[in-house]
């Protein structure tokens, strides 16, 4: 049964300011500049320059001190400097003397698609198995492979294309194509790709006994060979040191990606790395400040503050119609979004830079010896809440995508946070310290005969760290670096 009652709750929600400045704090600078230019496209009160009098506010929507008067525009003191001659809007009616011309080149490479598609173009077939040869360019990725199964694009053929062939008609093409540039396109495995390659070598005469040796390992001993039981090889190829290294130079120097490093500007992606903050060593002082150069002053539009404060004068004299009183609420609007983008974006700012100061002023050891990673501090998001007197959520929002420019570098601002450890001394130090023990650990170490997991524990036992194996080996893959087998070098 249905029943009507109230219920009072009292509820937190966030404001659409707290909203705003939240989404504004995780941005990066470089989206920064676009997110800032979105909204001065959307709102016409909002244009870029600074304020000339931050101190009154001319948008105020009740106005009861006499308002100053000011001139108005016309239109036609700037007709003669802004209209354009009709001569010049011509492209091909320029003045020489006035003018000069240049061209300017471009250069544009041809792609790695591109490049397949031509050579196959040059082959002599019937549209039947041209449409194949492209349908099989269309599955190879960006590294060159075709990773997709032969038997399932025969159905793909049959049901999206209506185009009827075999699984024999399809590899003659394929077989066609890995003879195509550059060599190991269109294999299928890392294995195929290599043999590919090897094969190309010896069909253009550049073949030694070095070569069938590499082919003869990755035919039959390809297993072997990605474990690096390079003693099981030599054993049942009855090979010698020199020739086995040989062998294995050869195999190293082939492409494993045929198609990933192709001179294609097209298709290469660039991650552009612009600080959020510049760090300046003044004579032992350091100075920190804001990147702000590619995000505008903003300020509201004056034309419309006054046409604002002419529909406010006009309302009390009771003199708007209704055409008035919809732009007057347009205006109003828009002066009001305006304020709080302004608002959001100071606010942003101020975060940030006290931020950077809590955590420049807990790890001050670090910045004053240059980058010494030796002296990095544990620190967590907490440590620099309690110092800002802000949420963890607002740090973790200011760290995250952020980086600040220094004179040893750019480094994110998730570099200078970590966990801490204690020695047998009982001093606490950070992670940080142990991962540059052990990659230095890792350097020096003998490529013929690479340390262990338990090796590299007991080296930080005597150096005071007490550190489980387990943790050593989670602590080596936070720095990309393999096991002791795949270390291993002849």
């Amino acid at each position: 049964m249905l029943k009507q009652r109230l219920q009072q709750k009292l509820l937190q929600k966030l404001s659409p300011q707290q909203i705003q400045l939240i989404k504004l704090l995780e941005v990066p600078t470089m989206q920064l500049e676009q997110r800032i230019k979105k909204e001065l496209e959307e709102n016409p009160i909002l244009e870029e320059g600074r304020e000339t009098n931050p101190e009154t506010d001319d948008t105020r929507l009740d106005e009861d001190e006499p308002e100053k008067e000011k001139d108005e525009i016309s239109l036609e003191e700037f007709k003669d400097e802004y209209d354009i001659p009709a001569y010049r809007l011509n492209p091909r009616n320029r003045s020489h003397e006035d003018e000069k011309v240049v061209e300017i080149p471009f250069s544009a490479g041809i792609s790695f698609r591109e490049n397949l598609t031509n050579q196959l173009g040059m082959r002599i077939m019937d549209e039947h198995k041209q449409a194949l040869g492209h349908y099989i360019l269309g599955n190879i990725d960006d590294d060159g492979y075709l990773r997709r199964d032969l038997g399932s694009i025969v159905d793909d053929l049959a049901f999206s294309l209506n185009i009827s062939t075999t699984f024999e008609e399809l590899k003659e093409i394929l077989l066609m194509i890995q003879e195509f540039d550059p060599p190991g396109v269109g294999a299928r495995n890392l294995q195929e790709c290599l043999i590919l390659q090897l094969d190309r070598h010896t069909r253009e005469g550049r073949c030694n006994e070095d070569t069938k040796n590499a082919r003869i390992i990755l035919t039959d001993f390809f297993e072997e060979f990605t474990r690096k039981h390079y003693d099981k090889i030599q054993n049942r190829m009855n090979l010698t040191d020199q020739h086995l290294k040989s062998s294995i130079n050869e195999i190293i120097r082939l492409n494993p990606k045929p198609g990933g490093d192709y001179g294609d500007s097209t298709m290469q992606s660039y991650h552009q790395i612009v600080p959020d903050f510049v760090l300046e060593d003044n004579d032992g002082i350091l100075e920190l400040s804001l990147n702000s150069k590619n995000a505008p002053d903003l300020r509201i539009n004056s034309l419309y503050a006054n046409m604002l404060k002419t529909y406010n004068q006009e309302r009390k004299t009771r003199l708007q119609n209704r055409n008035q009183k919809e732009a007057a609420t347009f205006v109003r609007q828009k002066v009001e979004s305006a304020k709080w983008f302004m608002e959001a974006i100071r606010q942003r700012q101020h975060t940030l830079i006290l931020t950077m100061n809590a955590i420049m002023e807990f790890q001050k050891e670090y910045f004053k010896s240059g980058g010494d990673e030796m002296r990095l501090r544990p620190m967590i998001l907490k440590d620099i809440s309690e110092r800002t007197s802000l949420d963890i959520s607002t740090i973790s929002r200011v760290a995250n995508s952020k980086y600040i420019q220094t004179d040893w570098g750019i480094f994110p601002l998730k570099y200078f946070f970590s966990e801490g450890l204690q020695t047998n001394s009982g001093e606490e130090v950070s992670t940080r310290e142990i991962k540059k023990i052990l990659e230095e650990c890792l350097e020096n170490e003998d490529k013929r005969k690479p340390v262990t997991d338990d090796k590299l524990a007991l080296i930080l036992k005597q150096k005071g760290y007490m550190i489980a194996r387990r943790t050593v080996a989670k602590y080596r893959e936070q720095l990309n670096i393999p096991v002791a087998r795949l270390r291993k070098e002849l």
